[in-house]
């Protein structure tokens, strides 16, 4: 039924924009001696999902910002942990005393927000620089467990890799995502991968990038976080091609052609920047944004969305980005 649903959309040869002039109906390590303690939870990965990035150092703030500037969003995501350590808000999150982690965490676990680190984002570039895939699991896995976090996020970047197409970059993110989980098993901790929505093109890649990796590894992965931004000045950057349609240039690669490649709806978060300065092209108004979510609601979609990056992005942002679909 969805499939066909998507085949007819495609079909219908009318202008998106005119349908978008009015809105739409619709047991663990201790961590300096105190043990940390976790239990399963079947729930982690319900969607919808609201993430935000943190890489930007904020005067004033050391560590996460209160859950009052965030309220909206149900993960944040510290970036980043590299291969050659924690950096930036990462490494903020190692600087505060265990009792602050502690007392953050517990507001945050309150607030319904998860805590998770965002693995490599651009400037790493783990397959091509000869890292270990499962010795970098083991160390990362490692790291979220000894300080208290939820889980991880994969923003894995390595384009020289894929570009490749010879099949390493997929095989590379495949053996580091099983170890991640013999390490963060599934319903305890959160393991999300953020692929750039061309990866889901297919035949555009020798290895079959994020397509390979999902029929590989999907399982394993609770949802992604999509970049739509970043792939040129004109992609993603109406409904109908971030929805419906995407662009000769990364055919196939809207919401809706990417569940039709079989990668499941539910798991397709939708990402976007906060501001025009927080990425070179693909950037949306709130207005715009909500418009296009209730109309992915409206053809059964409920993953959620994803923005780079704190504080650009904050609880006005979410507020006015859900208010036509789920609101806060």
């Amino acid at each position: 039924m969805f499939a066909l649903l998507v085949l007819a959309l495609l079909g219908f040869s009318f202008k998106m924009d005119s349908v978008l002039s009015s809105p739409v109906k619709s047991t663990h390590p201790r961590e300096n001696g105190t043990e940390v303690s976790i239990s399963p939870n079947t729930t982690l990965a319900h969607s919808p999902h609201w993430v935000i990035y943190s890489d930007r150092s904020v005067s004033g703030l050391t560590g996460p910002p209160p859950v009052s500037e965030i309220e909206g969003f149900n993960v944040f995501a510290l970036s980043f942990l590299l291969v050659a350590g924690a950096f930036d808000q990462a490494q903020a999150w190692t600087q505060l005393t265990p009792t602050r982690r502690a007392t953050i965490k517990a507001e945050y676990a309150a607030a319904g927000i998860k805590l998770i680190v965002s693995l490599f984002g651009s400037t790493d570039a783990p397959t091509s620089n000869g890292a270990d895939p499962i010795a970098t699991a083991n160390t990362m896995a490692d790291w979220v467990i000894q300080y208290g976090l939820d889980g991880v996020d994969v923003d894995y970047e390595d384009f020289d890799a894929i570009n490749a197409g010879d099949g390493k970059a997929e095989a590379w993110l495949a053996s580091f995502t099983r170890q991640l989980r013999v390490k963060l098993p599934q319903g305890i901790f959160l393991l999300t991968h953020a692929p750039v929505a061309p990866w889901f093109s297919p035949g555009q890649f020798g290895g079959g990038a994020y397509l390979t990796v999902d029929s590989t590894v999907g399982s394993l992965i609770d949802w992604y976080n999509l970049q739509f931004y970043n792939q040129g000045a004109d992609e993603y950057t109406t409904c109908a091609g971030l929805l419906i349609n995407s662009s000769s240039t990364w055919p196939q690669s809207a919401l809706f052609q990417i569940a039709a490649s079989g990668v499941p709806l539910e798991k397709l978060v939708i990402g976007k920047p906060a501001t025009t300065s927080d990425a070179s092209n693909g950037f949306m108004s709130t207005s715009t944004l909500a418009r296009c979510l209730s109309i992915a609601k409206n053809f059964g979609w409920s993953a959620g969305a994803m923005v780079w990056e704190f504080p650009d992005a904050n609880s006005t942002w979410i507020s006015s980005v859900r208010r036509l679909s789920f609101p806060v």
